[in-house]
């Protein structure tokens, strides 16, 4: 099967910059025009007329879970609930629109405690409320803390005697519950509830993969696999639902049941595995991340970690065993100073694992002081960006602006010769990479709040981490992340071209087609 594009601008995210048409040839990209070409005339040529739109790489994501995704397509959406009210009718609408029997769980997301009175989360009797007859549990929008009711409490044995687990929070007032969990308390928890299945999970799936590929992207991650998981995405590949490329980052314990069930597919996997993944503290704008100075306001308190040096340090030793590569959920500077700690000390006894590229994901309070480490142990940086507009102004609030300024330092750490990725940790934030990219350059909060001047990039910047850059952090940098002879064709084609787009449209800019392996697997239907 052949194609060409012409009739457009072709963004090549390599040199020369620019190309005026592309041939693709059995999902691999064969041949490359300076001018818009001609159609062949050839009957086994499908012909692919831009009409004056762009052309780039397909976009990679570098960092979201696209299990929680695909399971959010089922739960009911909080996302910008203002009150304890509308969070409420929300979920008993529906509860009554889906038809939910008593005892039945409910799942809910997305509810931001900074959008609420206060900045207060709900009271556990306001939970009970929500759902009388349902256990009730809802996931906080950073992915770091959530609420339960006292029916979902009861299931799942949280009593008021319940110890604190090691690097969690169980929320208590006067000796009872309130509701609240964070971090490896509310992780815990949530294991132990049932896990959505049957054919609405599936469908769930393919709902999410429309998503991703409407946004160009051509390669997900799933950030945080456990074992629980695996048959679901053994019940994917056994059904050929999975159009895009998935690459899963597996905790400790799930790795070689991963592995095994890839490798039992042969080449053509559509999934593959790509390390370990491992968390060393919460979010910044939960107040949990953990930093080297207090929050704003505080006297002593600065979050906390979520793993000791001895159990950061083991999970380093294992993925050098296992000649995988880990990443690190990294926020607060005093994470990024752990993970840097565990990874030189080990690298002296494990010198391959500067190879293996290991990556702090997110890096939001990252010190200028760290990068020179960074760069020098071969870590990778994958900065949460759009950060900077959809929490910027509770940054300010909760660490104050200098080092609020200094969230997601992207340019202070290509300056530093670190690889730089983006990602949008889906699904916390929709997987948008041009709203990402406008959020790289422009450094605008919601507000409209110029945050962090110095560490703007460019949009050839920004583009190549959401591209090239992305493909290095997988291993991929021979075979996506550019348009170039011999590339995978992983392509997506945009209304504009963002290098010639003013800075306050660039998010405005609609995905037109993405293309994965050589095949539409999307087409924006207004176009």
């Amino acid at each position: 099967m052949k194609t060409l594009f012409y009739g457009g601008k072709i963004l090549t995210m390599s040199d020369p910059m620019y190309a005026g048409g592309v041939l693709v040839e059995d999902g691999k990209i064969t041949w490359i025009s300076p001018q818009s070409p001609l159609p062949l005339g050839e009957k086994d040529c499908t012909y692919v007329d831009l009409q004056g739109a762009v052309m780039l790489p397909g976009f990679v994501d570098a960092h979201s879970h696209f299990f929680q995704v695909a399971t959010s397509m089922l739960q009911v959406s909080l996302n910008g609930a203002r009150s304890p009210e509308e969070m409420g009718q929300r979920i008993r609408d529906y509860i009554s629109r889906e038809k939910v029997q008593p005892g039945e769980w409910v799942i809910a997301r997305d509810y931001d405690h900074n959008l609420l009175p206060q900045y207060q989360h709900p009271t556990l009797e306001q939970l009970n409320s929500f759902a009388p007859e349902n256990p009730l549990i809802i996931h906080h929008k950073s992915g770091h803390m959530g609420l339960m009711n006292g029916k979902a409490l009861e299931l799942l044995e949280i009593t008021p005697e319940t110890p604190d687990p090691e690097g969690g929070k169980i929320g208590r007032e006067d000796g009872k519950l309130t509701g609240y969990l964070e971090e490896n308390a509310f992780i815990s928890a949530i294991k132990r509830a049932p896990m959505p299945g049957g054919e609405a999970l599936l469908q769930g799936f393919q709902k999410a993969q429309q998503l991703y590929a409407s946004m160009g992207i051509t390669t997900v991650q799933d950030g945080m696999v456990v074992k629980e998981m695996l048959p679901v995405y053994q019940q994917l590949l056994e059904r050929n639902l999975l159009q895009l490329e998935v690459v899963l980052y597996c905790a400790p314990e799930a790795y070689a049941a991963a592995r095994a069930m890839v490798e039992a597919q042969g080449e053509n996997c559509p999934v593959r595995v790509g390390g370990m993944k491992i968390f060393l503290d919460g979010s910044p704008q939960g107040r949990t991340a953990w930093l080297r100075q207090p929050y704003a306001g505080e006297a002593e308190y600065r979050g906390y970690g979520t793993m000791t040096d001895e159990q950061v340090e083991e999970a380093f030793l294992l993925a050098a065993r296992s000649n995988t590569q880990l990443l690190a959920h990294c926020n607060g500077d005093a994470a990024v100073e752990q993970f840097l700690r565990c990874l030189e000390s080990v690298q002296r006894q494990q010198p391959n694992l500067a190879a293996l590229r290991p990556v702090i994901i997110h890096g939001q309070l990252m010190g200028k002081d760290q990068m020179e480490q960074a760069a020098r142990l071969g870590a990778v940086v994958s900065f949460f960006v759009a950060h900077v507009y959809h929490w910027g102004d509770v940054h300010i609030r909760n660490l104050g602006m200098e080092r609020a300024e200094g969230i997601s330092p992207a340019a202070s750490a290509l300056q530093a010769g670190i690889p730089v990725t983006f990602h949008q940790d889906s699904p916390v934030i929709p997987p948008d990479m041009l709203e990402t990219v406008w959020c790289a350059v422009a450094r605008r909060t919601e507000s409209g709040v110029l945050l962090g001047e110095e560490e703007r990039i460019s949009v050839e910047q920004a583009l190549e981490c959401v591209t090239k850059n992305g493909a290095y952090q997988y291993f991929q940098e021979d075979r996506k992340g550019k348009i170039a002879e011999g590339m995978t064709a992983d392509l997506v084609i945009l209304s504009q071209d963002p290098l010639a787009t003013p800075i306050q449209q660039l998010r405005e800019i609609q995905v037109l087609q993405t293309y994965k392996h050589g095949y539409c697997v999307y087409t924006r239907q207004d176009n």
